[in-house]
């Protein structure tokens, strides 16, 4: 199907969509607030600049939406139809950075959690009791 949009209407939506404090980052903040976690946000000294940094548990939490990181087997991961090249080259890429920011995280000894946006809009209690549950076993792995 060909884009509705003129060229300079589609690259002025594109170029107003979030990179951070996206609705899904909010929601997952808000939650881990309540439950007295305290964090960063977008760390800029850290590869990859991730969307909630734990000091304390030594864990960086990805909030990756479906479409742009390119979530296996989802829904949401699908590809324009047109100027197809320039967007898998495009999506590409970012996995390329997602998997580099990751080693090299873990390298540098962080924990990286990556969350999907589906899961979140999804089945988010469920997805953030994992979260809590992981963030408590690096608590206890540190510790002893």
């Amino acid at each position: 199907m060909a884009d509705r949009l003129t060229r300079e209407k589609r690259s002025w939506n594109m170029s107003h969509i979030r990179n951070k404090d996206t609705a899904i980052e909010i929601k997952v903040r808000k939650f881990l607030f309540s439950k007295g976690y305290r964090y960063r946000k977008n760390d800029s000294k850290l590869p990859g600049k991730p969307d909630i940094v734990l000091p304390k548990y030594k864990t960086v939490i990805f909030v990756h939406g479906c479409y742009w990181h390119r979530h296996p087997g989802c829904k949401n991961c699908t590809t324009p139809s047109t100027n197809t090249d320039f967007w898998i080259q495009k999506f590409n890429k970012n996995v390329q950075n997602d998997i580099l920011h990751k080693q090299q995280l873990e390298q540098f000894g962080w924990h990286v959690i990556t969350l999907w946006e589906c899961e979140i809009e999804n089945n988010f209690d469920k997805t953030m009791e994992c979260v809590l549950q992981d963030l408590r076993r690096q608590l206890n792995n540190q510790s002893g």
